[in-house]
């Protein structure tokens, strides 16, 4: 519901300009502001899960998101969307962390790694659909009602969603505070003191001033000097975490995972394939709708096959991945570098009148297949040795850094892509763009090499159950 709500509005922001009458800056902030209160509660989130009961807050998260479908589905302007895009940015902050902390929770071994298998067929699906859904209901719809039906879509998601919550997970939100991870019941000022309200705040405000310039760069060229506030914020938050850590307080985040080679590996992989990959489906969409001159509907559509090859590919790599390790996801990487590479041919080949656009289809199966094999198994391989008492704010961490990843990508990848189009014609601006994502993708690969020969040499290529 929350990838599908993200790719969704990507293909109603016209039709949403057009009906409510908006400025440009009012159409950014309904992507904006899903990104910033989304990045924001992350981790905090993670944490309130891990100590309060994962099934509570979720359930909690999809009530958050799912009224504020309805207010933005009824808003009679831009700026009571833009309070409920802000509404549900929480409500998936709240609920994201949740999946992945009961996967670590209830799933060990073979069964963790099928169980993100699963988790990234969802992903897939819900990447590939969510356009297609779009450009539907905008054509059923029409300019004025077709957006609202963007986001009143999510109402009868939520509702199902929501019933099966209360059926299946425990919800001790409505009795007593349980620690998530031993079970045991938890005094209220314990857990305010475990939740570390100083330490949620501080690194709140560092995520905010970190995302900030990259989110709303166009607004004026100051807003870059709250970039490096955000830098000094996650300094001050860190100094405090481990102060609060020697005074005998349980932290946010036990700072000592980063000690976990695993899960720094696997952070920085997801990190800077997020920094790269999020933006091939930004440009693909530009090139098919301004190059190529098709409807929104035909540009969500050449996707289709890839969403359903990463469907496949994640429940593969998820079924293998306790097997093979990170040659696994170095095999995703280096699937993904092919299809980067292919789809520039296709796109120069196009320009020169030797080949169909709709080519593309076939290229991006591979991005597809370096999806499905990337961010399900490396999920798994870097919370294997992770406390299952942080599984949640763990788990929040690498979705932290995947959304951070995703806004500086966009933004750095589509202004190098513009900047070359205002000299030269798609034939150039796409392998400019697709050739940044390639770096990225290079310094991800060389990270997860990098992680497998140190494994090799110790012994433990493959991971271990996480510890209690």
């Amino acid at each position: 519901m929350s990838l599908v709500g993200v790719s969704i509005v990507n293909v109603a922001l016209p039709s949403i300009q057009q009906g409510l009458d908006a400025a440009q800056s009012d159409v950014q902030w309904v992507l904006s502001g899903y990104a910033l209160t989304f990045g924001i509660v992350l981790v905090a989130a993670g944490r309130a899960g891990d100590l309060m009961g994962r099934g509570g807050i979720f359930i909690l998260g999809v009530v958050i998101f799912t009224a504020s479908s309805v207010a933005a589905g009824l808003a009679p302007n831009a700026d009571a969307l833009n309070a409920a895009r802000f509404m549900q940015g929480l409500g998936s902050g709240l609920l994201n962390p949740q999946g992945v902390g009961m996967i670590q929770q209830y799933f060990r071994g073979a069964e963790r790694g099928r169980a993100f298998g699963f988790f990234g067929s969802a992903v897939g699906v819900a990447v590939g659909i969510g356009p297609i859904i779009g450009g539907l209901l905008i054509e059923l719809g029409g300019p004025d009602i077709g957006w609202r039906l963007t986001f009143l879509v999510n109402v009868p998601i939520g509702l199902a969603c929501l019933a099966l919550a209360l059926l299946w997970f425990p919800r001790p939100l409505f009795s007593r505070i349980r620690d998530a991870a031993t079970g045991r019941v938890v005094r209220v000022g314990d857990a305010v003191r475990a939740l570390d309200p100083v330490g949620s705040v501080l690194l709140g405000l560092a995520v905010l001033a970190v995302l900030l310039p990259f989110v709303e760069s166009g607004v004026t060229a100051l807003i870059w000097l709250v970039l490096p506030v955000g830098v000094l914020l996650a300094y001050a938050w860190v100094r405090w975490e481990r102060r609060y850590a020697r005074k005998g307080n349980s932290p946010m985040v036990d700072l000592n995972i980063f000690s976990t080679r695993s899960f720094t590996n696997g952070s920085i992989i997801v990190a800077l394939y997020f920094l790269g990959m999020t933006s091939i489906w930004v440009l693909v969409a530009l090139y098919m709708q301004d190059g190529a001159g098709h409807s929104a509907l035909a540009a969500g559509a050449v996707g289709i096959p890839a969403a359903l090859i990463s469907a496949v590919a994640a429940h593969w790599a998820g079924t293998r991945v306790m097997t093979y390790g990170r040659k696994v996801v170095i095999g995703g990487l280096v699937s993904a570098l092919a299809g980067l590479a292919l789809s520039v041919a296709v796109v120069v080949l196009h320009e020169g009148g030797h080949l169909s656009e709709w080519w593309l289809m076939g290229s991006l199966v591979f991005i597809g297949i370096a999806q499905g094999s990337v961010i399900s198994p490396n999920q798994t391989l870097t919370l294997a040795d992770v406390p299952l008492a942080y599984a949640g704010s763990s788990g929040a961490i690498m979705q932290t850094g995947q959304r951070i990843g995703t806004s500086v990508g966009i933004a750095v990848i589509t202004a190098a892509v513009f900047a070359a189009l205002d000299a030269a014609s798609w034939a150039v601006a796409v392998p400019v763009g697709f050739g940044l994502i390639a770096v990225v993708v290079v310094l991800a690969l060389g990270v997860g090499v990098k992680d497998l020969r140190d494994r090799s040499r110790t012994g433990t290529e493959l991971p271990v159950p996480a510890r209690p």
